[in-house]
């Protein structure tokens, strides 16, 4: 199976896991879109560049606090919730969730996918 073909269903799989998603989202860590499926209208593009660069931030933070290698990065909002994943050193994985989302299951489920995706680089 191509990489890209492989990469598409883990996204599917996350999304079929938990449904009330607003989105998901795979990006380079440079911030370019690779691969998604996002209902709530956002663009793609934005979303990936900023993922990218919070994640570019959480990891400086790490690195200065000596915390180890970045895992996760999220931010909560009236609406809903962002999660960003470390998807490997290449890419990461965002997951738009609705506010009251079950946060414990998308980190279960999210962080899943993410270790498979880097695993693919």
């Amino acid at each position: 199976m191509a990489k890209v073909e492989a990469l598409k269903n883990h996204l599917e799989a996350l999304r079929n896991a938990i449904p009330e998603l607003k989105g998901v989202l795979l990006a380079s860590s440079e911030g370019l879109p690779i691969a998604h499926s996002l209902t709530n209208g956002a663009d793609p593009n934005r979303v990936a560049a900023m993922a990218a660069a919070a994640t570019t931030l959480g990891r400086k933070v790490s690195e200065t606090m000596n915390a180890g290698a970045l895992g996760e990065v999220s931010v909560q909002a009236d609406e809903g919730a962002l999660f960003v994943y470390a998807a490997g050193p290449k890419a990461v994985l965002v997951v738009l969730s609705p506010q009251g989302g079950n946060a414990g299951l998308i980190h279960l489920e999210a962080r899943d996918t993410a270790k498979q995706i880097g695993e693919l680089f």
